[in-house]
């Protein structure tokens, strides 16, 4: 098919003249360089190059542009190359408008004009946004078919796991054409559903996670009996320690139980994480982080379930759900914090049909023209509410607080400010959801004015609580009264070590009840709960890991 193609679309001629002599001076070799001085004409090209068969990479679009500019020629080059990565040309005063428009669709980066010298401003872009295509390719949505209903739980469990774990797939109902034709093929009926087709052919009716994970080639089993160093959990602070862990020579395996990332790769999009001024979405910094661990041979597991953890004389073992263990010297523990269960008449009964915990990505499309509710008034909320509001009617946040401020960043109270379809109501709970089969009302209880009403919903998004994953540690090491794992200067009372502590130093900052055991991130008592300071203890959680297998 020929090499894939960077396209850069200008009106400016010596721009688009100088843009495209630098990346062929860089990339010419490898890729075909595209050059188009409209957005008409850019399309033109997108649709030859389709019709030809051929692919692209990236596409780099002047912000400005007359009749069409570049945030709008990129929502139209999404339909016909969807796994193109994207980025605008701007200049220093476009700044601010470029970063709301990209708050609103999904482009990878933004080049500020001049880009001069190319080998500091250009190019590392340019190379990040290649080695994010070449990771997933322009592999079509079509090769993994989901068919189910709409509103049926297991088949949004499995549609949400493809989703979480960035693996492309394809949607069908089970009461479409196409969808009748593959359950007739696989030899099932409607009541099987969901049914997983690979690419290959096999099919997968009502499968489990972990039967889809092997089938779509996520990794499940460990390629070792014993590690260096184990982390359980793989949301920021896993990733954190996967990376630096593995990057410094320690035999690294990072457990997740369904998706890595955890609540931060939910998010649509982080704006306040250190380096990404125009913000990047939880997916992209998971997908990242994913790929750096590996690059560092680091292990992933997916779908494992730890279920206990012990001492083994030096050794420190993981019991699994299946019965199977794993053992290490050292043990990082960033299991993160779930979304708290909403306690309303109604609300059991229709989780995954209408009631979703955290920003279910994969239900946007089908919001559109819908009234979408979300309760929580956290940064999680907010971020939900700027993405739902592209496809819903109207979006209402509501918020049992007085208001946004103590509980949202400010940048993000601003956003939600300038969307029209966005509405905030304070001092609100839910107190039941009713539906036949799948959500269609709620019933909320506002405070402010001492009445309860009844009003018609489509989808309820819930981001209340956090609560810590830490039941399955019993009693392994010191916890506090709501479940977060005691580290460091907390395990001291009035300068006395804990029960059962067998060394001559007190515990590391990050160290738990139980030397060589380490805990980073939201899990950890007192914690800063940001991505941000997740990562760094992740980081700094390695250190304290070769300072104890140091000492042993």
């Amino acid at each position: 098919m020929g090499h894939p193609a960077i396209l850069t679309v200008d009106d400016d001629p010596a721009v688009s003249r100088a843009i495209a002599r630098d990346l062929r001076r860089r990339y010419g070799d490898q890729y075909r360089i595209v050059r188009a001085s409209s957005a008409s004409e850019a399309l033109d090209a997108l649709k030859e190059l389709k019709l030809r068969g051929g692919r692209v990479a990236v596409i780099l679009a002047d912000y400005r542009m007359p009749q069409t500019n570049g945030i709008e020629f990129l929502e139209q080059a999404m339909d016909l190359f969807p796994n193109a990565r994207r980025a605008l040309l701007t200049a220093y005063a476009d700044t601010d408008a470029a970063i709301q428009a990209i708050n609103v669709v999904d482009v990878d980066h933004y080049l500020l004009k001049p880009w001069d010298p190319p080998e500091e401003k250009l190019y590392p872009v340019i190379d990040a946004l290649l080695d994010a295509w070449q990771a997933t390719g322009d592999r079509e949505m079509e090769d993994i078919r989901v068919v189910g209903h709409r509103w049926s739980e297991p088949s949004y469990e499995i549609r949400d796991f493809l989703a979480r774990n960035l693996v492309p797939y394809r949607w069908l109902g089970a009461d479409e054409s196409e969808g009748r034709r593959l359950l007739e093929a696989a030899g099932v009926g409607p009541e099987s559903i969901p049914l997983v087709v690979t690419s290959d052919g096999r099919t997968f009716a009502q499968p489990s996670t972990t039967e889809v994970a092997e089938a779509v080639g996520l990794s499940t089993a460990p390629g070792r009996d014993f590690y260096d160093l184990i982390i359980v959990g793989g949301g920021p602070a896993g990733l954190g320690a996967a990376v630096y862990g593995a990057s410094e020579g320690l035999k690294t395996l990072l457990v997740e139980r369904r998706a890595v990332g955890g609540q931060a790769g939910q998010s649509s999009r982080i704006e306040n994480y250190l380096g990404f001024p125009d913000g990047i979405s939880g997916a992209q910094l998971t997908d990242r982080a994913r790929r750096q661990a590996g690059k560092f041979s680091a292990e992933v597991l997916t779908t494992r379930d730890v279920t206990g953890l012990r001492q083994d004389g030096s050794a420190r073992t993981l019991s699994f759900a299946d019965g199977g263990e794993i053992s290490a010297h050292s043990i990082v523990l960033a299991t993160g914090v779930a979304y708290r269960p909403l306690v309303a008449d109604g609300i059991a009964e229709l989780t995954g049909s209408g009631v979703y915990y955290g920003s279910a990505s994969t239900e946007g499309p089908s919001c559109a023209g819908t009234d979408v509710y979300i309760v929580g008034g956290a940064n999680s909320a907010g971020q939900a509410a700027l993405f739902f509001s592209r496809y819903a009617r109207t979006v209402t946040l509501l918020v049992r607080g007085d208001s946004l401020e103590a509980s949202m960043s400010y940048y993000l109270i601003q956003q939600l400010n300038k969307i029209d379809n966005i509405r905030v109501r304070t001092r609100c709970e839910v107190i039941g959801a009713q539906g036949d089969g799948h959500l269609q009302a709620i019933t909320i209880c506002d405070s402010k004015e001492g009445q309860s009403t009844t009003v018609e919903c489509g989808y309820l998004f819930v981001f209340i609580g956090a609560e810590p994953r830490t039941d399955w540690l019993g009693t392994a090491v010191a916890r506090d009264e709501k479940g977060f794992v005691y580290t460091g200067p907390d395990l001291l009372s009035n300068g006395t070590r804990p029960k059962g502590w067998d060394r001559e130093r007190d515990p590391f900052y990050l160290e738990c009840s139980v030397p060589g055991i380490f805990a980073a991130g939201d899990v950890r008592a007192n914690s800063v709960k940001r991505v941000a300071s997740a990562v760094g203890e992740g980081a700094m959680a390695v250190t304290l890991v070769h300072r104890y297998l140091e000492a042993q």
